[in-house]
């Protein structure tokens, strides 16, 4: 599949190219539209599907999971008629965090869209890449991924509105008003179903939160990467604050957003996102060094992020070309737990490039 994929690529790579220009832009006052707007955007140039979790088995183990799926738009022989132009490129990431294995499982896919293998929906969410797949089901979402070291067959029900991001769906991602995206989260998904690791089934449940994200602009000048985090508090609450990081670790832009447990909303500022280093860790594989424990402070929220374990590292190279660190973490204020979610740390390999 990866063969294929390369040789379609660069096959249409010399047929031409779309000019940056000729891609939708994110605009400011666009008003998201639900059920059409859980689907695929193809006209943009990059959209992803991203849900994230933590799982409990029915003895009590513990463990992070993540799936992601990436649509690409490469803008190359789009007037080409050969079903085999690499119009929409598709990726899939899939992980999991068993501190049992004491490292990240972790497995990818990789497809141009049509013949049957991998298709991304419009009008509502449905994506698969061969036998791996996220779709909209019942009030909630249904996975299904067959990985190397592991399976997923697990139901998200949603238990709380979507929650828009920015303003009403409009997230700056830069100085730059053009620097945004179109981004929704839904926080709080109930989990049930299984995972089998290493030929044992498990039953599991437990909470998961979902991002949907879209744009065709690229990161900001001089970012290399970014910082995400997303909890569902315990409370009832959810927070998601990212920086966008230079060359010199400082924040170029930061943002996010809370939901308290009355459903009500706070914005955040670049000025009010603030991420500190509480620990590194050093991967063996890449030397990559990696913040894996944070101070957060967003608003008057602080929160101290601790990793479900240090090696969470996901290395994408043979997909979308990068290694990352992306993992299951614990919310706390001094010695008291008050949320879950996933720390997501890009760029710290090498810069990342959109």
């Amino acid at each position: 599949m990866q063969r294929l994929l390369i040789s379609a690529m660069l096959w249409t790579l010399s047929v031409g190219t779309l000019a940056a220009d000729d891609y939708p832009k994110v605009r400011q006052g666009v008003a998201l539209q639900f059920p059409r707007d859980h689907g695929s955007h193809p006209q943009f140039r990059n959209e992803w599907w991203y849900i994230t979790g933590w799982l409990k088995t029915q003895s009590g183990g513990e463990l992070g999971m993540q799936i992601t799926f990436f649509r690409n738009r490469p803008g190359v022989a789009e007037e080409v008629p050969s079903r085999f132009a690499a119009r929409q490129l598709l990726f899939a990431h899939a992980a999991l965090s068993d501190p049992g294995a004491g490292r990240l499982l972790h497995d990818q896919r990789a497809a141009r869209s049509g013949f049957g293998l991998a298709e991304a929906a419009e009008g509502r969410t449905e994506v698969s890449i061969e036998d791996w797949s996220l779709r909209q089901a019942d009030g909630g979402y249904a996975a299904q991924v067959a990985a190397r070291d592991f399976r997923y067959a697990l139901r998200f029900e949603a238990k709380q509105s979507v929650l828009l991001q920015g303003e009403s769906g409009y997230s700056r991602k830069g100085p730059n008003p053009a620097q945004a995206s179109y981004y929704y989260s839904r926080p709080h998904l109930a989990v049930s179903g299984s995972v089998v690791i290493q030929g044992r089934e498990l039953e599991v449940s437990g909470e998961a939160w979902l991002d949907h994200e879209w744009s065709s602009e690229p990161l900001a000048e001089g970012a290399v990467g970014w910082d995400w985090i997303g909890v569902n508090l315990a409370d009832g609450g959810a927070l998601m604050a990212f920086r966008l990081r230079g060359k010199d670790g400082g924040s170029l832009w930061a943002g996010g957003a809370v939901r308290g447990a009355d459903g009500r909303m706070r914005i955040l500022k670049p000025e009010e996102v603030r991420f500190a280093t509480l620990k590194r860790w050093r991967s063996p594989r890449t030397g990559t060094e990696y913040p894996v424990s944070v101070r957060v402070q967003a608003g008057v929220l602080t929160l101290e992020i601790e990793p479900l374990m240090d090696d969470q590292e996901f290395d994408a190279r043979s997909s979308t070309g990068t290694v990352y660190w992306e993992g299951a973490v614990q919310a706390k204020q001094g010695e008291k737990a008050v949320g879950r979610g996933y720390l997501e740390l890009t760029g710290y390999w090498r810069p990342l490039r959109l």
